[in-house]
Formats: structure tokens, C-alpha cells, sequence
């Protein structure tokens, strides 16, 4: 074997590996991609929106001035 073909095996081998490593963190990479987008997923499902908490604070509040003008009534009879 010449020089020449041991150098061309070598560098055929190392391009291989490199090449098998890149090809292996960019599969890494997408994968992460899709999990984290799973987790933005989840997360926008588990939490509320503005408008919502809106919407629950007011009928909360309509409760409550309800309740108190019935306390007022009653204190008033009393």
C-alpha cells in the first residue's frame, strides 16, 4: 500500500465520522425542537387567557355585591 491510499482511507474514515456526528446532533437537535414545542403546547393549554380571568373576577365581584346587599339587609332588620 502507497502513502497515497493510506490518506485517502483516513480521511474517507474521519469525514465518515464527522459527518455521522453531525447527521446525529441535528436528529438530537430536531428532536428537542419537537419536544419543546410539545411543552409551549402544554403550557398555553394548562394556563388562562386575559380575557378569562377578566370574566371570572367579574362574577366573582357581582357575588360578592350581591352577598353584601344581602348583609346590609340584615343588618338593616337587625
Amino acid at each position: 500500500m502507497d502513502l497515497n491510499t493510506i490518506w485517502s482511507a483516513a480521511l474517507t474514515l474521519i469525514t465518515t465520522l464527522i459527518g455521522f456526528t453531525i447527521k446525529e446532533k441535528f436528529a438530537e437537535l430536531k428532536r428537542l425542537d419537537i419536544l419543546l414545542n410539545k411543552t409551549r403546547e402544554e403550557l398555553a393549554r394548562d394556563y388562562t387567557t386575559n380575557a378569562e380571568v377578566q370574566r371570572i373576577t367579574d362574577h366573582i365581584d357581582q357575588r360578592f355585591n350581591r352577598l353584601e346587599a344581602k348583609i346590609d339587609q340584615l343588618i338593616q332588620k337587625g
